[in-house]
């Protein structure tokens, strides 16, 4: 069950070239839990993500979950990319989008057979997406765009979700139309870590974090992780410029 795993990161580098974009990263992540990644531009917060779906080559270091490395965990993971990096204008519907959440577990011979379908309408009906199941997938808001995709991994079967800056370009309605979602899964055990650029946001609504600065600045409850001193520390005192500081 996921609330009794926790993601061990023991140093942790990542490299592209010569370049480090995670360095000696030593921390554990509880899941059955809300965790926001937090950090200025550059940080690592999206290579951690990849990293943790072992998408990419680790330079030196490992990362499990309970005994089982993350590429071995399939379908549990799921990631949600930065809506900036989608096509909007493919010509796929919301149902098309959520049903490619069944592929991997149907693999090239599979069939998709009534049971399938029955999946991907119950993921569509949990998101509140079955009346626009049929629609091209630009004409929805960008909340609706974020909760096809988590329906999508619904679908899939997966119960730790690992998103991409999920509010950015989101109005408030959205966001707290996301949160809620996020906080009835966590009363289902279900885990969300997310990169998050908005320290307001992951201070009032996060129950753990991570704050990093290509090293770890620090990690742990929210109100611990994200204290000023430390924030400070990960920004190099750049706050005032990037407006984040309350």
């Amino acid at each position: 069950m996921a609330g009794h795993d926790i993601f061990r990161l023991s140093d942790v580098s990542v490299h592209y070239g010569r370049r480090a974009a995670l360095e000696g990263i030593t921390a554990q992540i509880p899941c059955g839990a809300l965790v926001a990644l937090v950090g200025p531009n550059g940080a690592g917060k999206s290579t951690l993500l990849r990293s943790l779906l072992g998408w990419l080559p680790l330079s030196r270091g490992e990362i499990r979950l309970g005994d089982e490395h993350p590429r071995h965990l399939h379908p549990r993971l799921a990631y949600l990319p930065q809506r900036l990096e989608i096509d909007w204008d493919f010509p796929i519907s919301v149902r098309g989008v959520v049903s490619q959440g069944r592929w991997p577990a149907l693999g090239l011979l599979g069939r998709f057979n009534a049971a399938e379908r029955e999946r991907v309408d119950r993921a569509l009906e949990e998101l509140d997406l079955t009346a626009l199941a049929d629609e091209q997938i630009r004409r929805l808001s960008g909340g609706q765009q974020q909760r096809m995709f988590l329906a999508r991994a619904i679908a899939q079967g997966a119960d730790i979700f690992l998103l991409d800056e999920p509010f950015n370009g989101l109005d408030l309605a959205a966001s707290a139309e996301l949160l809620h979602l996020f906080q009835r899964w966590l009363g289902q055990g279900r885990t969300v870590i997310a990169a998050v650029h908005d320290l307001p946001l992951a201070r009032a609504h996060f129950s753990h974090a991570l704050l990093l600065d290509t090293r770890l600045v620090a990690a742990g409850p929210t109100a611990e992780a994200l204290s000023e001193a430390n924030i400070d520390l990960a920004y190099h005192r750049r706050m005032p410029v990037l407006g984040a500081r309350p």
